[in-house]
């Protein structure tokens, strides 16, 4: 196959990151991978194309380290988009958010555009753009989601704030790997106004209860199409703990990872947005769970498979890339290529 990660720019990609994960697994497996930056794009008179970095199956790579040294060392060439086998769209809206606010939407576009050609593009580009934010979550069950309001309005917060027993987080709608997330109490809550005031400069303000069970940190579950990812018995995902007064359990903020235990109940809560998640074609997702409320759906490029790993033993990106290369002979045998 000839698999595209689009992401953000490759000079910002890392060998810890789950998209070189799973690219290496993939050229191991024997498929071509093309990384694509949100810039990269070329459109004329109904062709869409791309400046790519192309690594070859029969190009010897055998770390994620090597791998990142043959990608910065690759020229790009222009390619036809509608050759490749699938658009693995797998790039943070947020990074580019400030400097470059134009480049998300536009990936999206020519994602859709991609999708309507016929070609295999995950997860789905229109989906992608209602999804694009945290309002996302609270289209599904609401027994499996915190109390939440959004707003720009400080009175609003303190009105939240007073009904949550004076304990609650704030975070940007439109944000990850946990920046500007602070947890506001009788403590502190003489900040409260210049910390709402602070991350509405930069959009809407997310209030969300704080569940207790968030002071052991979080789950990071991975799902593929619906489903939990597993093998053997045992699930991909990992028990996040932030460390010291760190109130988030994001690993690039310093959070440990450890072995998750994965209870019935987890199981029964995940289930419940299983069907919604295949109807929007959300192929691969990550979700951060805290006690019995999903806190988060993270739908354009779930992180932490690498530490997942390497904690439980088993081989989930081969899984992952062995499962696509079956939606991708099931798609073609359908259209009768």
């Amino acid at each position: 196959m000839k698999i595209a990660f689009v992401i953000n720019q490759t000079h910002k990609e890392t060998e810890r990151f789950t998209t070189t994960l799973l690219a290496l697994k993939a050229h191991q497996l024997g498929h071509a991978i093309y990384y694509i930056g949100l810039a990269d794009f070329y459109y004329e008179s109904a062709l869409i194309a791309a400046h790519v970095r192309e690594v070859l199956p029969t190009q010897q790579i055998s770390s994620a380290k090597q791998l990142m040294e043959v990608l910065r060392a690759t020229a790009k060439t222009k390619m036809e988009l509608e050759k490749m086998d699938v658009i693995w769209l797998r790039f943070d809206p947020v990074l580019d958010m400030v400097n470059r606010p134009w480049a998300a939407s536009s990936a999206l576009q020519f994602a859709s555009l991609l999708k309507e050609k016929g070609v295999q593009v995950i997860n789905d580009p229109d989906s992608l753009g209602r999804a694009s934010n945290k309002l996302y979550l609270e289209g599904f069950d609401e027994s499996i989601r915190p109390k939440t309001i959004v707003t720009r309005n400080y009175a609003d917060v303190v009105e939240f704030f007073e009904q949550q027993n004076k304990l609650i987080i704030l975070k940007p709608l439109k944000g990850s790997g946990g920046k500007n997330v602070f947890l506001i109490n009788k403590d502190n809550q003489q900040n409260l106004k210049q910390t709402v005031e602070a991350i509405a400069r930069d959009g809407y303000v997310i209030g969300q209860e704080y569940l207790p069970e968030a002071a052991a940190g979080d789950i990071r579950f991975f799902l593929l199409n619906g489903e939990p990812v597993s093998i053997n018995g045992k699930y991909a995902a990992v028990h996040r703990v932030q460390q010291g007064n760190e109130i988030r359990s994001n690993v690039h903020q310093g959070a440990k990872t450890q072995a998750a235990i994965i209870s019935p109940e987890l199981l029964l809560m995940v289930d419940k947005i299983k069907d919604k998640l295949i109807q929007d074609g959300m192929y691969f997702v990550g979700l951060d769970i805290v006690g019995d409320r999903i806190m988060e759906i993270n739908v354009f490029s779930p992180g932490a498979l690498c530490q997942t790993e390497e904690i439980v033993k088993e081989d989930f990106s081969a899984l992952i890339i062995k499962n696509l290369e079956e939606k991708i002979g099931s798609a073609r045998s359908s259209s009768g290529v």
